[in-house]
């Protein structure tokens, strides 16, 4: 991991004197609500946070629902998982579709008036009802004991997740749902044997989301960007806490 980290990046650096458009992605907006000293150094700086490893288990989960959710896209049918829980939508035809997915590359964007910020998000899916309404879809894949739900606190950040995509949506002229849909699949430990293969058990959550924090916080974010001043550290930030108790006990060489 470490040979692909540099923590002195020079860029995808935030110029407050350029007018040239700066991508900003649906994470760094979660990564500014976490802590704003984080996303300074990050986005202001080219000191990011160490890297996490990749949860591969999880992206093959991601890629073989897109491919079963295609299918059925390419039929004009809804997925049987819908008809279980009596969702009236199938996955939506659009031109853009793998476009928005790309989160990397490309994803849905919108340009934040009066800034030069161009927002981003790689959304999972999209459906679509009769009548033409948008619902957001996220994938998502864990394994534990007893059912999922959305309750945990640190689940948070998968409804704000949920809401900018709604938020960007919208944006983009698109008539959109307040409830979006985690299809969260749950791997079983139960099972008499590996036997070669990972068992799931799927189920369709439904959020009511609400984006109308998302145009304030951009501002904030974009007023951090432009300051010459380092901001504070978000109240539970463990990156801070960790470089504040290296420097609590002197130099280290």
């Amino acid at each position: 991991m470490s040979q692909y980290y540099n923590p002195t990046r020079t860029r995808n650096l935030y110029d407050p004197k350029s007018k040239e458009p700066f991508r900003l992605s649906r994470s760094k907006i979660d990564l500014f609500i976490k802590c704003p000293r984080c996303f300074y150094l990050d986005r202001r700086l080219g000191v990011g946070q160490p890297p996490g490893y990749p949860f591969s288990l999880n992206s093959a989960v991601d890629k073989l629902l897109k491919k079963e959710f295609d299918i059925h896209r390419a039929k004009g049918t809804a997925h049987p998982l819908m008809k279980a829980y009596g969702l009236d939508a199938v996955p939506m035809v659009h031109e853009k579709i793998e476009e928005w997915r790309d989160s990397l590359h490309k994803g849905i964007t919108f340009q934040f008036p009066k800034t030069n910020l161009l927002i981003t998000g790689g959304v999972d899916d999209v459906w679509v009802t009769p009548s033409g309404e948008l619902i957001i879809v996220d994938y998502k894949a864990t394994s534990k004991e007893g059912s999922v739900s959305l309750d945990a606190e640190w689940q948070d950040g998968y409804k704000r997740q949920m809401e900018v995509y709604q938020w960007l949506f919208r944006k983009n002229g698109f008539k959109v749902s307040s409830t979006g849909y985690f299809v969260y699949c749950n791997g079983r430990a139960d099972c008499a044997a590996f036997d070669g293969k990972l068992e799931f058990d799927i189920k369709l959550l439904p959020y009511e989301g609400d984006d109308k924090w998302v145009d304030g916080v951009v501002r904030d974010l974009w007023g951090c960007l432009c300051s010459d001043e380092m901001p504070v550290s978000g109240k539970e930030c463990d990156f801070c806490a960790y470089r504040e108790a290296v420097n609590s006990i002197g130099v280290v060489k």
